[in-house]
């Protein structure tokens, strides 16, 4: 531990103060438990993004997820991800927080750092990480009456993962050890590649001939009759085009389908095992688990769950990371800051109803543009991908050396 005067007058502000915050509002889990702060909104879902990754490499491993604002509205893994307030910065509340839930490591993001939280962090002997750093985020107006305390706070973390040769320039400054601190880029969500049958694939795409093919993934029953509405016009300038509906919720299927069928297209359930022909209109998707193959087999994507006013959207990385173009309606929900990235990209299209979803559908049949904004897409997902696969890899060392060493 670094001595520090500024640091020694901060602890002992801190013990004076006797805030400890909100209990907790369960038990700790079974398992490794991994803590993480998200110091804003949008790195809340690049964390909720890094526990997605984790659990697929150790399903038996969860995230304490705390933010300076309230509960996030969406969570990719909420059995895994468990959002708890920030706790406020007294030596009392970051005991009774840390023994509450027993991290095996601790990565922090951005910076605005809380000293006393840290320190006490590193006093219990928890690993700490700071990733995603930036320099406008490591200066605080008020160290200054505390001299050293960002030097000693910085020293506290095992590596320094800084945004750009600013912040690199900013952590040295403030007293980061140079051999801690490695230049990484953003820390983004990434896509997730989720599973297809290839063989399937293959012979899907041979029968569907060429046919325009756009997707409607994961709609809402209130969300179909503007789903079809749009589907109608598409089909006005385009009689060959094959909508494929993924319904959001398995259970709705039998009602979507007498719903598709009163309207008269010509309908073919996926679960019966029946392929489509040329006079096929409609293919309502009700397996669960083939999203990939959807994905992969579409140019356009609409991303349902988005058009209702209650809406809260999908996840837009789904269909980018396969190759497929992005439209989506105005209610996205917890999912904003990615339909941001890709909106700026050129990469994904705000619709607000059946006219301006066909219109967007109608825009996007030619394929070279539909190519041309999924290739923005893939771009926008895969960007960060490696400073992302780079922080996986260091907690799930960092995990199998703590458990090597029990």
């Amino acid at each position: 531990m670094s001595r520090s005067l500024g640091l020694a007058a901060y602890l002992a502000i801190a013990r004076r103060g006797g805030a400890v915050g909100p209990p907790p509002d369960r038990a700790r889990p079974d398992g490794p438990v991994i803590w993480a702060h998200a110091v804003d909104a949008g790195r809340v879902d690049v964390l909720a993004h890094l526990a997605e990754r984790l659990v697929q490499h150790r399903p038996d491993v969860h995230m304490v997820l705390t933010s300076p604002d309230g509960p996030p509205d969406s969570l990719r893994a909420p059995d895994r991800v468990i959002w708890q307030a920030r706790p406020p910065d007294t030596i009392a509340a970051a005991e009774a927080f840390l023994g509450h839930w027993r991290p095996g490591l601790g990565i922090w993001t951005g910076g605005d750092f809380r000293p006393a939280l840290l320190v006490s962090a590193a006093r219990a002997r928890l690993p700490l990480y700071l990733v995603d750093a930036e320099a406008a985020l490591l200066e605080r107006s008020n160290w200054r009456w505390f001299p050293d305390l960002a030097r000693a706070v910085l020293r506290e973390f095992d590596e320094i993962h800084v945004r750009d040769a600013a912040a690199a320039r900013q952590a040295r400054r403030l007293g980061a050890m140079p051999e801690r601190v490695t230049i990484t880029g953003t820390l983004r969500a990434g896509a997730l590649s989720l599973p297809c049958d290839r063989a399937a694939r293959d012979a899907l795409a041979q029968a569907l001939r060429g046919r325009p093919v756009w997707l409607a993934a994961m709609t809402r029953r209130a969300e179909l009759g503007a789903v079809l509405a749009a589907h109608r016009d598409v089909s006005r300038l385009a009689h060959r085009a094959l909508l494929v509906i993924v319904p959001d919720t398995i259970a709705d299927s039998a009602a979507m389908a007498s719903a598709i069928a009163a309207e008269g297209w010509r309908l073919l359930i996926w679960s019966t095992g029946a392929q489509p022909d040329e006079s096929t209109q409609v293919i309502l998707a009700d397996t669960p688990g083939e999203l990939g193959l959807w994905y992969r087999l579409a140019p356009v994507s609409f991303m349902g769950a988005s058009l209702l006013a209650d809406g809260e959207g999908r996840d837009p990385n789904e269909p980018a990371a396969h190759g497929s173009a992005i439209l989506h309606g105005p209610n996205v929900g917890g999912y904003r800051a990615r339909y941001a990235r890709y909106a700026e990209a050129g990469a994904a299209r705000e619709v607000r109803d059946a006219a301006t979803l066909a219109a967007a559908v109608q825009d996007l049949l030619p394929p070279d543009r539909a190519a041309a904004m999924a290739h923005a897409a893939w771009d926008v997902a895969s960007r960060g991908a490696e400073v992302m696969d780079r922080v996986v890899e260091m907690v799930l060392d960092r995990l199998d050396r703590e458990e090597a060493a029990r």
